[in-house]
């Protein structure tokens, strides 16, 4: 098909009398001058708009709803590029996936190591192979021909299974890598409340499911692949140039002239697209942030289906969703515009002005070498020296060809490792956010930086930055009470609900917490349960475990119906502390819940439990947690607002009875 393309091409060249010469300078100047418009067009754009919003574009986030725009901006300054930053931030979390020389990830990679040098001599072999085979086709010698081909089948045997290996070795190293990094960022997740703080007190992770997920995946994946990316294409450049250097010296030319030549073109290749590069770890940055975005839009609107079909909101959140998809298409088709012209000059410096490099080195030998033909006797001499020939020249051939591509993979990963630098510290970022938030350091973007609000107590102290500093300390009761002195109550919007606070709970004295909504109540509670820090005061309060949360909304965990009962215990746990069926029976009695048991199909039933139980079950479920851990102080944030008066009044009672103080939060007077 090429064939009759080139010729109807060269018959419509002579038809018109035009040079081909000059079509081909024409096209080459038409490419020069579009890639040079596509440069100087943005920028002076940008300094014909450098009068509006502090000299920022503005394309880029006229699509964004409020929050990403924010986020666009701080990674506009901040740049992903390959830089020192980058290469601790990859160092960090190599240390992760590869925890120490005798660990199963190092022996996959060794194995794989193994693997690309293997494949890197079989080209070589092959490469000679095909010389040899070219050599006697040349002579017509029917009989080694047949043996070198029969040797050339042999080799394509575990060649195949190489190829197949590099692959199976890749997908099992980046599996490999993954697990330990999920494995490592679960643990600082959970560690100590870090997976409320990182949502609720700190706004530097947004969407830390997308990053747990997909970023960590998009991040092992890019470094297995780069890792095979680089290591054969360094293993090939080293090989081919010993063999090529072997081959040169063969035929008596000069073994230098051909590597500077080359070596002088890749370095002028080299310059030319890192200067011209886009910033290729912003843009990928920018986009996997979209795409957490899209997904949390999606998420909420799952987790608030029955809220949304009661208003009938269809229709806003439609047009979140179709706000947050338009923004993230924009940045897709950012990145392929970019893609298009960056990827169009890399082909034609790699494709074409290293095909004519590698027509020169190939020329050189046979041209400047000192076996020439006619050096001997008779056609029998003229005969081999054309089969040596032929022979080097379809060996160089084949190796230039091998050399070329890599030398080729390793120039364009360049770009794959500026996305890599994306990737890289989107994780890296997120795991020091972890690591920080689990510390009580706290970046909150949305914090109130009114002068009066925070000048109101002179207890909370603010930094430069308009963030808080957490002074106060939490300390363990001795008598089992608990005490709090001078502690104001802070949201995480640095919003204060109550400028200093002073209350001392008794084991046994029940404290009754009522008032109009935003005063605080919740507020108090979420302090004394350790989820908000501790700006300023003293808290002095029992062990955690003496003391025991109910919200409004119980959390029906995955399980079956006795996890529900227990949690967060597990049935270790419960066979622990000496606990069978027959008291969880005698428990879900107390609130009224027993007939669930047989209603359901018994205890070892699974299901959607949020789904299952209604409104009044589920309180009276978070009830039945209550009286199975029996703590010293519950705390109880109007857990019982849809049960009927008289089951609350019977629960309240087996509570008292049973010695548990209360703290409760209610709007029922019933109560008091």
């Amino acid at each position: 098909m090429a064939g009759v393309v080139s010729k109807m091409w060269d018959d419509a060249l002579l038809k018109y009398n035009v040079p081909r010469e000059t079509v081909g300078r024409a096209v080459a100047v038409a490419a020069v001058a579009a890639y040079a418009a596509k440069l100087s067009v943005p920028r002076v754009r940008r300094w014909l708009q450098s009068g509006d919003d502090n000299g920022q574009p503005g394309a880029d986030n006229n699509n964004l709803p409020p929050i990403k725009k924010r986020r666009s901006q701080v990674d506009i300054k901040r740049m992903h590029r390959v830089n020192k930053e980058f290469l601790l931030q990859l160092e960090k979390l190599l240390r992760v996936m590869i925890p120490g020389v005798w660990s199963k990830e190092s022996a996959l990679l060794g194995v794989h190591t193994l693997s690309l040098a293997a494949r890197t001599f079989l080209s070589i072999y092959v490469a000679a192979l095909e010389g040899h085979i070219v050599k006697h086709i040349v002579r017509r010698d029917a009989r080694s021909f047949m043996l070198m081909l029969l040797r050339w089948f042999a080799v394509a045997i575990p060649a195949t299974f190489i190829n197949s290996a590099i692959r199976f070795l890749e997908c099992k190293l980046a599996l490999a890598f993954r697990s330990r990094l999920v494995d490592h960022a679960y643990g600082l997740y959970f560690n100590d409340q870090t997976y409320y703080r990182v949502s609720n007190l700190d706004g530097r992770v947004e969407n830390a499911d997308h990053c747990l997920t997909d970023d960590i995946s998009a991040f092992t994946s890019s470094v297995a692949h780069l890792y095979s990316h680089i290591t054969k294409p360094l293993f090939d450049c080293a090989l081919v140039t010993v063999a090529l250097a072997q081959s040169t010296h063969q035929m008596g030319a000069n073994v230098v002239q051909g590597p500077l030549l080359a070596c002088a073109v890749i370095t002028v290749t080299g310059h030319i697209l890192k200067a011209v590069s886009p910033h290729f770890g912003q843009l990928v940055s920018e986009e996997a942030n979209r795409k957490g975005y899209l997904r949390a839009i999606h998420s909420r609107v799952i987790a608030n289906a029955e809220e949304i079909a009661f208003y009938n909101g269809q229709k806003v959140e439609l047009n979140h969703l179709r706000r947050a998809y338009k923004s993230l298409v924009f940045q897709m088709n950012k990145i392929f515009r970019q893609r298009l012209w960056y990827v169009m000059l890399e082909q034609f410096l790699m494709k074409y002005v290293w095909s004519g490099t590698g027509l020169v080195m190939v020329s050189l030998p046979i041209l400047t070498g000192a076996r020439q033909a006619g050096t001997g006797h008779g056609s029998s001499s003229s005969s081999d020296s054309v089969s040596q020939r032929t022979q080097y020249f379809t060996t160089a051939k084949n190796l230039l060809v091998s050399g070329g591509d890599a030398v080729e993979r390793l120039m364009s990963s360049y770009k794959e490792i500026v996305e890599l630098a994306g990737y890289t510290a989107r994780v890296a970022e997120m795991l020091q956010v972890f690591e920080e938030v689990s510390r009580g350091e706290y970046q909150r973007t949305a914090v109130t930086n009114s002068k009066g609000v925070h000048t109101q107590s002179c207890l909370v102290q603010f930094n430069s930055e308009g963030q808080p500093l957490i002074k106060g300390r939490i300390l363990e009761s001795k008598d089992g009470s608990i005490r709090l002195e001078e502690v104001p109550i802070v949201t995480p919007n640095c919003d204060i609900v109550v400028s200093s606070l002073s209350i001392a709970v008794e084991p046994g004295t029940h404290l009754l917490i009522t008032g109009p909504n935003g005063c605080g109540k919740s507020s108090l509670l979420r302090i004394l349960s350790g989820l908000w820090p501790i700006y300023a005061g003293k808290l002095i309060r029992p062990a955690v475990c003496s003391m025991f949360y109910i919200p409004q909304r119980p959390y029906m965990t995955l399980g079956n119906l006795r996890d529900q009962v227990i949690y967060p215990d597990t049935v270790q746990e419960m066979a622990a502390k000496g606990i069978a069926d027959t008291d969880l029976e005698n428990i879900l009695a107390v609130v009224r819940l027993r007939h669930i048991v047989t209603r359901e199909g018994g205890w070892d039933v699974e299901a959607d439990w949020k789904d299952v139980l209604s409104g009044g079950e589920k309180q009276r479920m978070g009830m039945a947690r209550l009286f199975y851990h029996k703590p010293q102080f519950a705390l109880l944030d109007e857990c019982t607002s849809a049960v009927s008066l008289d089951v609350e009044g019977a629960m309240y009672q087996a509570a008292k009875d049973a010695g548990i103080t209360l703290l409760t939060i209610t709007h029922r007077p019933s109560l008091w």
